[in-house]
């Protein structure tokens, strides 16, 4: 962990940049990735077993789970994560629900003009599922789709000892999700992408996943649509002398323990509060299950930065685009209109990130890596298209046949500028 004053932090923030972007992976990774790609276009199934084989070292007869095994494992669960699964999918869907949009249009001088809302037909989810478990990705995924009205989703997950894992069945089950297959890695993207005998291709792929599910979600974009090429996660807490330190210092570990490439910063006006959380963050440390993970990822992309007054944080905050901002401060909503870039943001003590992942209801799939300053959380819109209606009459095409033309004409097209011409000759 460093601490740094705002004019050191130039270079730290730029490390920041490079970490998060695929390209840094592309030389060692992409050669294989694309080879996967291209193996699963040309020989589907078969390619998609081989590759399962060899990297979850499971040995596929088929690739779709029944929805007897999804009930199986489902039933391994308790209560208590029952009632947490059914409350979070119940305030998440309640959320998403104000997203929808409508289709609109309206008339004047004899033109209509509108808009079509309508939503994708077939999705695929990827929800990863080697090293953990991540019931919470299946509800954030699954329910937009579903608020959106999009009629097939398929999901795909790695069992690499062959089974679903019991909180993720129980979710998949409670969403009603009937399309799931046991695959995952950038064989299942391709999968989704392109189609196999097994599995019909998708018009886009949502979810999180490892490097190489980036990477393959990368080069399959344009044959597929993607949500986002999502990179390590991150944090960034705004907060005065009034906070309290054991909040921060508990706040950016919970980020630190994700893994090693995972960033967690402070940026404060407070010398004092610097010193404060610094002093707690080593305190918690030492009492982590995964406080070598949380460790590595402190040291090398975790930051106190100290700014001359809010405002500057503010402006160093915008500068990084966190994935996830907390605001910490005496009145965290005087701060709120300085903040232009974060995926989400979360105000006051009471208000920690995990809230956000779990059970509030805003979507936990967020722009990571500074993107949060052109792209948005996944919500429902990312499970529509919109399609844009013209309908003139003769009138409302008389009245801009001149423009039309002007324009046709200006940029040399000769054809363009005909279709208005011929209607106007023969009228």
């Amino acid at each position: 962990m460093r601490t740094l004053k705002e004019d050191q932090a130039g270079a730290f923030i730029a490390s920041l940049k490079k970490r998060a972007s695929t390209s840094v992976y592309e030389d060692e990774i992409q050669k294989s990735v694309r080879k996967i790609v291209a193996d699963v276009q040309k020989h589907g199934d078969s390619a998609v077993k081989k590759y399962t084989e060899k990297f979850d070292s499971l040995k596929l007869i088929r690739l779709s789970v029944s929805a007897k095994e999804i009930e199986a494992a489902a039933r391994k669960t308790d209560d208590k994560f029952l009632k947490a699964l059914k409350l979070s999918a119940a305030r998440i869907r309640a959320f998403h629900e104000r997203q929808k949009e409508k289709s609109w249009k309206f008339a004047k001088d004899g033109i209509t003009l509108g808009q079509i809302i309508r939503p994708l037909e077939r999705v695929g989810v990827y929800v990863p599922g080697g090293k953990a478990a991540y019931p919470s990705t299946v509800l954030m995924n699954v329910i937009p789709a579903q608020v959106a009205g999009v009629k097939e989703i398929a999901l795909c997950v790695p069992t690499p000892d062959g089974r679903v894992n019991p909180y993720v069945a129980a979710a998949i089950k409670l969403l009603g999700v009937r399309e799931v297959y046991r695959i995952g890695g950038a064989q299942a993207v391709a999968a989704l992408a392109y189609g196999t005998r097994t599995i019909n291709k998708v018009d886009k792929i949502v979810g999180p996943g490892n490097i190489f599910v980036a990477v393959a979600k990368k080069l399959v974009f344009g044959e597929a649509g993607i949500d986002m090429i999502a990179g390590p996660s991150e944090i960034l807490i705004i907060a005065d002398r009034t906070a309290e330190p054991s909040f921060i210092a508990a706040d950016m570990l919970g980020q630190a323990e994700h893994d090693e490439m995972a960033s967690s910063i402070l940026i404060t006006d407070s010398m004092i509060m610097a010193q404060a959380v610094e002093k707690e963050l080593a305190v918690q440390l030492k009492k982590l299950k995964r406080k070598d993970i949380a460790r590595k990822s402190l040291n090398k992309y975790g930051a106190i930065i100290i700014t001359k007054n809010l405002d500057r944080a503010a402006e160093v905050a915008n500068q990084i685009a966190p994935e996830h901002l907390e605001i910490m401060t005496r009145t965290p909503s005087k701060l709120l209109p300085m903040i232009r870039n974060a995926g989400a943001i979360f105000l006051g003590k009471w208000t920690p990130e995990p809230m956000g992942d779990y059970s509030a209801g805003p979507n936990h799939t967020l722009p990571t890596g500074g993107t949060a300053r052109f792209s948005s959380p996944l919500g429902v819109y990312d499970f529509i298209k919109r399609t844009s209606l013209l309908d003139f009459s003769k009138a409302g095409f008389m009245g801009l046949a001149d423009t039309v033309e002007t324009f046709a004409d200006v940029e040399g097209l000769e054809a363009h500028g005909n279709t208005v011409r011929i209607r106007r000759k023969n009228n």
